[in-house]
């Protein structure tokens, strides 16, 4: 009977797994001494469910830690005695030299490996196997952190973001870190990246429709917020020999344009929201990003009916004009009517009931498609003061050129929306309530990172955005 022969890395492997239940068995004694000695410690009287919820919250960390390593000595003994290795660049075989630790964090607590190191001299390039088929991170902080931390960070200040990180998981994180991290995932984002996929928009599309005679409503809503930013001159240092920040009374900050659209269906009363898309950005940039969204399928325009709503700003019409030359056009009707009020109170005065009676005719010949009417009435409208006068004249020029635009009639017998509240909505929440609080300047960078990420989060793809910058960190790791 011949005597089976196993190598010495299959036999080390075995022994690691035969021990994986011992481990973690072990994990559990401590656990349940050390729980049961802090209960020991406090008063006569029984603990409260909160105070051992707390005590056992408090040393999770270390069994899920413990257990977790148990677990990946089990499954990956294997790499944890790997005494050759093949080079990624040339294919020649290296022996393993001294293994080497590494501790990680996790969610669930953190674990130190000791797995070996190989490198190929004619390459020089080294590598740890078991950090490639574990797929770790450079960072201590591993992927599982890295994701929680920054779902965290785009819906508040970084160091309370933090705060919740340690005091509601066993991942501890500092703000700066934190902060460093946002930027790493969100500066390389692209608009694309952070959209559904066209078969996903028309998977949308298809559920809308169906059921319905007319294709559905897409809108198209244009519009720009204002955000809080500093110079890059604020990075500077001041003189001296202390490298510090420049002192805040050295730099301004200002209010920019933070540029941006949302692409909806409308679906009865409701709207389905598909894509937004916000950042400080020229209009340029943002005419550019439209032309990707039309390129990429994500605008199907034999799909739907498309329609365009915004202010009167020209740049945005004059990049409407040359990207959707189809679609419907509809002015804001808030940015319209606030006009008209403007003339009421101008030409009225103190004249309450007359300035009402002429603004809700007004408005009234609008939402019967007499743009027209309303504009002859402008011009034949004999001004009471100078101010009046510009008023009218300003109404004009606003309006003249929007018959079209203002078809309110037209367009709600259409079931299309007359406002852009719902671009002002998405400025709300995506831009001003994350960029807008007490103190806060940012660099254009920093704020564009952190809006794409928000509208990763608002468009349904933060996971596929998360696991797309992982993947490319492991990439550049294996590279390096």
């Amino acid at each position: 009977m011949s005597a089976a022969i196993l190598s010495l890395g299959a036999y080390q492997a075995h022994r690691c797994s035969q021990g994986f239940r011992q481990q973690a068995h072990q994990q559990l004694d401590h656990f349940l001494d050390d729980l049961e000695a802090d209960m020991d410690s406090s008063p006569a009287s029984l603990p409260s469910l909160l105070e051992l919820s707390t005590q056992m919250r408090q040393r999770r960390g270390a069994l899920t830690g413990g257990l977790l390593q148990a677990y990946v000595s089990k499954h990956y003994g294997s790499y944890l005695v790997q005494a050759q290795a093949a080079c990624p660049g040339c294919g020649r075989s290296l022996s393993a030299r001294p293994a080497r630790p590494r501790t990680v964090e996790t969610l669930v607590g953190r674990l130190t490996l000791e797995r070996p190191y190989f490198y190929c001299e004619s390459c020089r390039y080294g590598f740890y196997p078991l950090d490639q088929a574990l797929g770790l991170s450079a960072h201590t902080k591993q992927y599982d952190i890295q994701q929680a931390a920054s779902a965290l960070a785009v819906e508040m200040p970084y160091r309370e973001a933090a705060t919740w990180m340690s005091q509601w998981t066993d991942g501890q994180i500092s703000d700066e870190v934190l902060h460093g991290m946002v930027q790493q995932v969100g500066v390389p984002l692209t608009l694309l990246e952070v959209c559904p996929t066209p078969a996903q928009v028309q998977q949308c599309i298809a559920q809308v429709g169906a059921g319905k005679k007319w294709q559905p409503i897409m809108v198209v809503a244009i519009d720009g917020a204002t955000v809080p930013t500093r110079p890059e001159t604020a990075k500077g240092k001041r003189p001296g020999r202390k490298k510090v920040r420049a002192g805040r009374a050295r730099w301004k900050g200002e209010y920019r344009e933070a540029k941006g659209f949302r692409v909806f269906l409308v679906d009865e009363e409701r709207i389905v929201h598909l894509i937004s898309w916000h950042q400080i950005q020229t209009e340029e940039e943002l005419a550019e990003a439209l032309q990707q969204l039309k390129d990429a399928g994500l605008i199907p325009e034999d799909q739907v009916r498309l329609c365009v709503v915004a202010d009167g700003a020209p740049w945005i019409w004059k990049r409407v004009e040359q990207l959707f030359p189809s679609a419907r056009q509809i002015l804001d009707f808030y940015h319209c009517s606030s006009y008209l009020h403007t003339v009421a109170q101008a030409q009225y005065g103190s004249d309450g009931p007359r300035a009402q009676e002429w603004l809700e005719a007004t408005m009234a010949r609008l939402f019967c498609n007499e743009g027209a009417g309303v504009i002859w009435g402008l011009q034949r409208m004999k001004p009471t003061s100078t101010e009046a006068e510009a008023a009218i004249d300003k109404t004009l020029g606003y309006l003249s050129p929007r018959l079209e635009q203002i078809a309110y009639g037209s367009h709600r017998k259409g079931g299309y929306p007359l406002g852009s509240g719902a671009i002002e909505s998405a400025h709300r929440f995506i831009c001003q309530v994350r960029l807008k609080r007490s103190g806060a300047w940012w660099y254009q960078e920093n704020s564009n990172a952190l809006l794409a990420l928000r509208c990763a989060k608002y468009n349904g793809t933060w996971e596929q955005v998360f696991q797309r910058y992982a993947q490319i960190a492991q990439n550049n790791n294996t590279k390096s």
